[in-house]
């Protein structure tokens, strides 16, 4: 197995052809490594959602490789990447995105439905959502519906439903963008416990101080890393 979760070597994206090419990512190289709290950031135009969308293979690169848990994942078609996500990636959005017509542990669930669970009984998939709810402190809440939450509350079934299929790597898009200071505090809480048990989380955000909490923070500008750091707070506590 591979030291790193993340291995891109000369990635470049382009957008378009001819005159009016844009160049996204320009030979980017960046590793994370396996149990890695990794932040990325980047103004506006830099290449960082495009990143991020290759990362979670949403998107692939013109060139370059990628590595994503020893898979080469660079050349892989559409159905195929969406392969690996559901096996490998746990995702989380600024929007939560949640089912309004499903309790929390219904959209916890369902995951498993499309990734290696599907011979499980529905009260053994039941059983592993409810467990990880209640992880997340939202062990009281398991049948009630997203509207019936706060945006925290909401922000933490993403978050179970993103660790549901034990993925080699959590995905968040701006995690704390929608939420208040304290629930800001309470979700980024919840990373820093699922990074201590070994999880490896990648982070996009452009709130510099949330960014400082991970252990390295990557900038990216004009589709290069800038330079990869250890945040301020990993170098205080070291």
């Amino acid at each position: 197995m591979s030291d790193c979760v993340i291995e891109m070597t000369n990635l470049t994206k382009v957008y378009g052809q001819g005159e009016i090419a844009v160049r996204a990512l320009q030979e980017l190289d960046l590793q994370v490594k396996r149990g890695e709290f990794v932040a990325i950031m980047g103004p506006s135009g830099s290449g960082k959602s495009t990143l991020m969308n290759i990362i979670g293979c949403l998107d692939r690169a013109t060139s370059g490789l990628y590595m994503l848990d020893g898979e080469d994942v660079s050349r892989l078609d559409r159905d195929q990447l969406a392969g690996v996500r559901n096996r490998k990636i746990g995702f989380v959005f600024q929007s939560y995105n949640l089912l309004p017509r499903h309790s929390a542990l219904r959209n916890v669930m369902l995951p498993m439905m499309y990734n290696g669970f599907q011979t499980w009984s529905d009260s053994q998939r039941s059983d592993r959502a409810a467990k990880l709810l209640d992880i997340v402190g939202l062990g009281d809440r398991l049948h009630h519906l997203p509207a019936e939450l706060s945006g925290g509350q909401q922000q933490r079934v993403a978050i179970a439903r993103a660790l549901i299929n034990d993925p080699s790597l959590i995905l968040a898009d701006e995690p704390t963008g929608n939420l208040d200071s304290r629930s800001s505090t309470e979700i980024m809480g919840i990373f820093h416990r699922l990074h201590r048990l070994g999880a490896t989380i990648v982070m996009v955000s452009h709130e510099a101080e949330r960014a400082h909490e991970a252990q390295r923070v990557v900038n990216v500008l004009d589709g290069r890393v800038v330079h990869g750091e250890p945040s301020i707070n990993s170098l205080v506590a070291a």
